[in-house]
């Protein structure tokens, strides 16, 4: 993947059904930022659907969209983990879960008719939410002096940056987020200001 400006993720929790030959199939999506976070949502599905005979997933995390993990949970392999990260994939987000629940109905449906399923009651969760487009953020370390407080505080509103945290005394430090394909216009500024150090935060992974 080419190092882009924004992606796409969903921020709302979303839930959808789909029924085939008997078979009950319930969609969850969940915008989630972290492997913890997706054990949390996985475990609330689970909570909720204690009696359903299958509780299969996809997710996929990360700008690099490189953090996926998929469970078929005793489905025929390949029938419903891949088809639940299809649709994930085809609306190109990053940092969402699908969770697919499935009621057995009597019939099987064989890989196919699984794999229709899956790929269905996925796809309409995630039309029931809006995708919102977020902007790829770059973390900054600005320390100053507190008299430039104003000034620091214009620029970052002026870049449509966000404060992650503070420390404020009589020399300050602040942890930033800006706009990625700003970070080089925002560093010069900054630096140009008297006594401000700027240093970047290496992204993780």
């Amino acid at each position: 993947m080419t190092e882009q400006d924004f992606y796409y993720t969903i921020e709302k929790e979303a839930t959808a059904e789909f029924k085939d030959r008997g078979s009950k199939f319930i969609g969850y999506a969940f915008p989630v930022n972290s492997v913890e976070s997706f054990k949390e949502k996985l475990n609330e599905v689970k909570k909720l659907h204690p009696k359903a005979t299958h509780h299969c997933f996809a997710y996929r995390l990360g700008l690099d969209g490189n953090t996926y993990r998929v469970s078929d949970d005793g489905e025929p392999s390949g029938s419903a983990g891949r088809p639940i990260l299809g649709q994930i994939d085809s609306k190109e987000l990053v940092n969402v879960l699908v969770v697919v629940v499935r009621y057995f109905g009597g019939t099987l449906l064989g890989v196919p008719g699984l794999i229709n399923a899956y790929k269905s009651a996925a796809a309409l969760a995630l039309q029931t939410t809006p995708l919102v487009q977020r902007q790829v953020e770059q973390e900054l370390i600005v320390q100053f002096d507190y008299t430039q407080l104003n000034e620091i505080m214009r620029v970052v509103k002026q870049y449509n940056g966000r404060v992650i945290s503070q420390e404020m005394q009589l020399f300050c430090s602040m942890k930033l987020a800006v706009p990625r394909n700003r970070c080089t216009e925002i560093n010069y500024i900054l630096k140009e200001l008297r006594n401000v150090e700027v240093s970047l935060v290496k992204a993780a992974g």
